[in-house]
C-alpha cells in the first residue's frame, strides 16, 4: 500500500526518466529528456531545491560513478563526467544513424557495468538494441551487445539474486526476462515476462475504453518485485519475479516513465512523467504531468549499483 502522492518541487521536465537515489548525496537525479538536462535536488525532499545542467543532447539514462561523477547515455554515445556541471568525455560511441536513433532506458548492473538500451525514433522496425559498457579494473571500455529485436527499449532491471535480467520495448507492450549469470554477463532462455493488450484502436485518455498503457521504465525491490511504469496507463503495476500482477498504483499523471525507491531507507517511491505532447486538456486535469511524484511504501528497493572504473 501507498499513502498519498506527493510533487517534488521545481520538478517539472517535459519528459522526466532515469531517476535514481544517490546515498551519499542524499539526492535524487533524473533526466529531462526533451529538454536536454540532468537534474537532481539539494536538500530534504518534502522541501527540496533543484539543480539542473543543461546537456549537449537529449540523455537517455545516467548512473552515478564509484569514483566519482557519473556516466550517462546521450545521443551519439556514452560519455563520462568527473563532476556535475564538468567535462564531457566520450567513452564509447556507436555505429547507428543518430538522426533517427538515440540511446533511451538503462543502468548500472550489481556489477558495476553500464547498460543501455536504444530508441528508434522512426518506429518503422525493431532495430534498438540493448548494450553494455564494462570499464571495471581500470581496462578500456568494452561494449558488448545483448539483446535487440526491439523499437524503444525500456525497463531494464536486474534481480536481486542476480539471476535474471528484464527488458521491455514499449511500442510492443511487452516485457522479456532472461536468465543471467552475473559473473560472466551471459543472458540465456529469453522468455516473455508479461504481454499487456495493445492499445485500442482511436483509444484517447478521456473516452472511457479500458487500457492499461505500456511498460516504460522499471525497477525491483527488495523482495524481487518488479514496478513498471505504464505510459499513458496512469499507473505503476507491480509483478512477482514469476510475472504474475499483485498490485496496481494509480498516479495523477497519465504518462508515467519510470520508478525507483531511494530516500535513507530505501522505501521512498519516486516516479518521474511526462509532459511534451500531451492534450492541453489532459494537462488541465492532471496538471502534475511531467513532475516528480513520491510517496511512501512499505517495501524498501534496493541501492542504486554505481558504476566501476
Amino acid at each position: 500500500m501507498v499513502g498519498m502522492w506527493h510533487n517534488l518541487n521545481d520538478s517539472l521536465s517535459a519528459l522526466g526518466e532515469s531517476p535514481f537515489w544517490h546515498p551519499q548525496e542524499r539526492s535524487l537525479y533524473w533526466l529531462d529528456i526533451a529538454g536536454r538536462a540532468l537534474l537532481r535536488t539539494r536538500g530534504d525532499i518534502a522541501d527540496a531545491s533543484v539543480e539542473r545542467w543543461a546537456l549537449p543532447s537529449e540523455p537517455g539514462c545516467v548512473a552515478p560513478a564509484r569514483r566519482g561523477g557519473l556516466v550517462i547515455a546521450l545521443r551519439d554515445g556514452i560519455y563520462r563526467a568527473r563532476e556535475w556541471g564538468g567535462a564531457l568525455t566520450r567513452m564509447a560511441a556507436f555505429d547507428y544513424d543518430t538522426r533517427t536513433m538515440r540511446f533511451n532506458d538503462g543502468k548500472c548492473d550489481p556489477r558495476g557495468r553500464f547498460w543501455a538500451g536504444t530508441l528508434n525514433e522512426a518506429k518503422d522496425g525493431p532495430t534498438a538494441r540493448l548494450y553494455c559498457l564494462d570499464a571495471r579494473d581500470g581496462i578500456a571500455p568494452r561494449v558488448t551487445e545483448m539483446a535487440g529485436d526491439a523499437t524503444t527499449a525500456n525497463g531494464l532491471a536486474f534481480s536481486p539474486d542476480e539471476r535474471t535480467v528484464y527488458w521491455s520495448d514499449t511500442a510492443a507492450h511487452v516485457v522479456r526476462a532472461w536468465d543471467w549469470d552475473a559473473e560472466t554477463n551471459a543472458m540465456r532462455q529469453p522468455r516473455v515476462f508479461h504481454q499487456f493488450p495493445a492499445k485500442p484502436e482511436g483509444w484517447t485518455p478521456d473516452d472511457g475504453a479500458s487500457y492499461a498503457g505500456r511498460p516504460d521504465g522499471a525497477t525491483v525491490d527488495a523482495n524481487g518485485h518488479y514496478w513498471a511504469a505504464m505510459y499513458e496507463g496512469a499507473q505503476l503495476l507491480r509483478f512477482t519475479p514469476q510475472g504474475e500482477q499483485v498490485e496496481a498504483l494509480p498516479l495523477p499523471v497519465q504518462c508515467p516513465t519510470m520508478p525507483c525507491l531511494g530516500g535513507d531507507d530505501l522505501r521512498t517511491l519516486f516516479v518521474t512523467s511526462a509532459r511534451r505532447g500531451r492534450p492541453e486538456a489532459e494537462l488541465a486535469v492532471r496538471p502534475a504531468s511531467g513532475s516528480v511524484l513520491w510517496t511512501r511504501v512499505a517495501t524498501p528497493g534496493l541501492p542504486v549499483h554505481f558504476f566501476e572504473d
